[in-house]
């Protein structure tokens, strides 16, 4: 007898039962720390930088604080003082810090002239023969003074950087607004110590020593000579004391005898650390001055 065997009736076959749903515990979200990753970013960052570092290859020597005298000067240099002065038109002392921008203290007729023949003197030395950097002091008279270099020499004035405290006039104290004559004291002074400074005034006028030029034109220098290399620079002071005693200083000469090496107004001096002027007895070898700055 044939069978028939229809779908319907063949059982299906069993099949295992359906695996349970897998759950697993999830941690509570926790806040993302930005700090923390950015702090762990910049440590690999930074241990990769050393891990790509050639321990063969020597590591070029930082150049700090100038000594004086120097044993060599990276860059050439220009010294040069603004011409004479609208004050100085009048024979009185201005050394006041804050009347340094004012249009009072800028060159006067004959300091503008003597500014020009400094600026041709330059041209004659060829300092910006391969271009120059001019460093005024931010003080009217210099600043207009390096404008007029600066013109007459064809340099952009992209290349005037003015100074803003190293540079500015050596402060006399109470020696401010008296005649220019009344220097002298101070000078007599400064041939006895370098330490000794003038009397001070309460109109905020700074009393320097020559040992405070002396600091600041040698942060100055290590500034310029740790900013250039190979360049020429051109050194703008409104007075004699800050290139008097910074040349002192890079030949090597007593400070006592920064007088030697004054500059007249509209003066140009190549730094020349080979040419130290011949020496002479300091007074204080000879005597002490016991009430400065009068040492009668």
């Amino acid at each position: 007898m044939l069978t028939i065997t229809t779908a319907s009736s063949i059982s299906p076959p069993l099949s295992p039962p359906p695996a349970p749903p897998i759950t697993t515990r999830q941690p509570p979200c926790q806040p993302i720390n930005r700090r923390h990753l950015l702090l762990t970013s910049l440590t690999i960052a930074v241990s990769s930088s050393f891990s790509l570092v050639d321990s063969s290859i020597p590591v070029a020597s930082g150049r700090g604080l100038l000594q004086m005298p120097p044993p060599r000067l990276t860059n050439r240099y220009f010294l040069v003082r603004a011409g004479e002065s609208e004050f100085e038109s009048f024979g009185i002392i201005n050394t006041n810090p804050v009347a340094k921008t004012s249009v009072d203290s800028g060159l006067s007729e004959r300091g503008k002239k003597q500014t020009v023949r400094a600026a041709l003197d330059l041209k004659t030395l060829e300092a910006c023969e391969r271009n120059c950097w001019i460093w005024p002091s931010i003080t009217q008279r210099a600043y207009q003074a390096a404008e007029i270099i600066a013109a007459v020499n064809g340099v952009s004035r992209s290349y005037i950087v003015p100074e803003y405290s190293f540079l500015d006039a050596r402060g006399l104290g109470a020696y401010e607004g008296k005649k220019l004559e009344a220097v002298s004291e101070v000078y007599e002074s400064d041939s006895i110590s370098s330490t000794i400074r003038p009397p001070p005034i309460d109109d905020g006028t700074p009393n320097e020593s020559v040992s405070d030029v002396f600091v600041r034109v040698t942060q100055l220098m290590s500034i310029l000579e740790t900013q250039y290399s190979e360049d020429t620079v051109i050194i703008v002071s409104p007075d004699s004391d800050n290139l008097s005693i910074l040349q002192a200083g890079l030949v090597g000469l007593d400070l006592r005898r920064h007088r030697d090496l004054s500059f007249a107004p509209g003066e140009v001096r190549y730094v020349d650390p080979s040419s130290i002027p011949t020496y002479k007895q300091p007074k204080s070898a000879v005597y002490k001055c016991l009430n400065p700055p009068n040492c009668n």
